[in-house]
């Protein structure tokens, strides 16, 4: 067993994919047009970090419920951890990005940490291992 996909709400699909894809290096594993259950078009996009098996199910915003959730995913936590294998390199390239961390690097017992906003908003750990 495995968990495939984790659904993220953002408001539009291009900025999303081009963060994840551009500034992130994930990889566009799908995008295909789909339906929503009331027949109204919309996509079906997964971006996946390189080599992963999860990804990420880049849903836009339907109706002003789901519109509120937008960078609130997880009510202000960090809900999502991004694994790197070269911390420092991966932190200068997205710094130069234009990425916005929101707590600096710091050394865990569990390796560098240093939290990120993604393009909605939501906040993501940056992991690497310790040093």
């Amino acid at each position: 067993m495995q968990i495939d996909l984790v659904a993220l709400i953002v408001d539009e699909y291009d900025p999303a994919i081009a963060f994840f894809t551009g500034v992130l290096g994930f990889d566009l594993v799908e995008d295909s047009p789909s339906l929503t259950t009331d027949g109204m078009p919309k996509r079906w996009v997964v971006v996946r970090p390189p080599g992963a098996q999860t990804g990420l199910l880049l849903a836009r915003a339907d109706g002003d419920h789901q519109s509120a959730a937008v960078g609130r995913q997880t009510a202000g936590r960090v809900g999502f951890f991004l694994r790197v294998d070269d911390f420092d390199t991966t932190y200068e390239r997205m710094t130069t990005a234009g990425v916005t961390f929101v707590r600096p690097p710091r050394t865990e017992s569990y390796g560098r940490v240093a939290v990120f906003l993604d393009i909605a908003g939501n906040r993501w750990d940056l992991l690497g291992p310790a040093r």
